[in-house]
């Protein structure tokens, strides 16, 4: 990336150098800086210990609620005191939207919006090299804060905390939901190559990786940029040798074809797990939230699952109280997601966004409704995920143990079923696959142990 100006900057610049990472997000984000912080340990820079002071900070921001807006300054404020000098990076949704307010935060270098994330490296080499930090800063992002259409796709691989890494295969999206500002702020629907990604995904076996989970923004749209689509890259990870397991992190369920299904359950790596948006139960809200699809055709969905995979996780996004939805509606709603054979509920509150349709929807719903709505739905939610653990006890099934800390009395895993597990540490198991009984619920209740 950014060879030639690469050759035109001393590079040794960076020799020595500490950085502090804090990002937001989704779990895109995450492989994104992760991505980002490789590039800069290439060059001689250091992660800074806990206790130091970075030269260099990067905030990855979000921006899909009003909350998420508040806790990225709050971020940028923080390090920007931690770390008194250093040079501050802010990128992703919150500045491509908002990238005033940030260049108005003291202390900030250089705001650079969801597609200028490959050109962060290059711009702090640059601004070191000129010995200009204490000019005034700048912001690469376009004052509409509008991502516009033609971003380069920026590629991410990267190894979590835990044992699993995360490969990037798509970004943007081309759905216009009435609530959400993605495709302002991320840019319409692009994607690496097929043969990128399985290069990726080979150089991860090599360095040790056996779980991958697939990311994007809208995967199921993945091919707008190469003519290929997403059951022709599934099919073509799958054969990538040393890799034990995929997760699709989440896909659009009219994207999620039969055969896309059918394959999973045929497959040789691709786990009985998947996590699908529904955004509501009730048909009227789907429709004012501009969604491809009706509950119909999302209870097929789940029954074709369930058909071929009997054993499989199934995690749902849902929002509560969005504009336009009536008690009768929320109703409609919850029997719906209660009628399904779901296993676990990602439940979010609805949050005005600047520049979305739905404002123009008269129906409001008061904070304290949304909180008691989203509490209901939480609660469902623990009666199936417990219901579905509780299915198992007692089975045994393969286990991807991850380290915990060698201090720490339990370490963790999870099934190829995504049930998670707890059973003593024992860190020379980290990374290992091993069949193991299920036992009764941990103490916390949000685990079976095993032995």
């Amino acid at each position: 990336m950014h060879t030639n100006l690469y050759n035109m900057i001393d590079t040794s610049i960076l020799q020595g150098k500490k950085a502090a990472f804090f990002t937001l997000g989704c779990k895109l984000n995450f492989a994104e800086t992760s991505s980002v912080a490789q590039e800069l340990y290439r060059y001689g820079v250091k992660k800074a210990g806990k206790d130091e002071t970075a030269d260099i900070c990067v905030v990855n921001t979000c921006s899909v609620t009003e909350m998420a807006d508040h806790k990225c300054r709050q971020a940028i404020h923080k390090l920007v005191k931690q770390h008194p000098g250093a040079f501050v990076v802010v990128t992703g949704c919150y500045a491509q939207l908002k990238p005033q307010e940030i260049i108005e935060t003291p202390g900030v270098g250089i705001v650079l919006g969801t597609g200028e994330k490959d050109k962060i490296v290059p711009s702090i080499m640059e601004r070191l090299t000129s010995h200009s930090l204490d000019t005034a800063p700048i912001s690469a992002v376009p004052l509409t804060g509008k991502a516009g259409n033609n971003l380069s796709f920026f590629p991410s691989c990267s190894r979590g905390d835990r044992t699993r890494y995360f490969l990037k295969v798509q970004d943007g999206c081309n759905y216009f939901c009435t609530y959400c500002t993605i495709p302002i702020a991320r840019g319409r629907s692009r994607n690496g190559s097929i043969a990128s990604l399985v290069e990726q995904a080979e150089r991860v076996a090599e360095e040790g990786g056996k779980e991958i989970v697939i990311t994007g923004v809208n995967i199921g749209d993945f091919g707008r940029s190469t003519g290929e689509t997403f059951f022709d890259l599934i099919k073509a990870l799958d054969r990538v040798e040393g890799i034990e397991r995929y997760r699709i992190s989440s896909i659009e369920p009219n994207l999620l074809t039969d055969e896309i299904i059918d394959f999973c359950a045929e497959s040789r790596a691709f786990m009985p797990h998947f996590h699908i948006p529904l955004q509501s139960g009730c048909d009227e809200v789907l429709k004012l939230m501009h969604r491809h699809y009706d509950t119909a055709l999302f209870r097929s969905k789940i029954e074709r699952i369930k058909s071929v995979m009997p054993d499989a996780f199934i995690g749902v996004d849902v929002i509560v109280g969005t504009r336009g939805e009536t008690p009768e509606y929320f109703q409609k709603a919850y029997d719906f997601i209660e009628s399904l054979d779901i296993t676990q509920l990602h439940v979010f509150s609805y949050s005005e966004r600047p520049g979305t349709k739905a404002l123009e929807i008269p129906y409001i719903v008061t904070p304290q409704v949304k909180h008691e709505r989203s509490q209901q739905l939480l609660q469902l939610s623990e009666k199936k995920t417990h219901a579905f653990y509780e299915r198992y006890i007692g089975t045994s099934r393969p286990v991807l143990l991850e380290h915990s800390g060698a201090r720490k009395p339990f370490m963790n895993g999870f099934t190829d079923n995504y049930i998670r597990v707890e059973l003593p540490n024992k860190p020379e198991l980290d990374n290992q696959i091993l069949v193991k009984t299920l036992g009764d619920f941990n103490k916390e209740g949000d685990a079976l142990c095993a032995n």
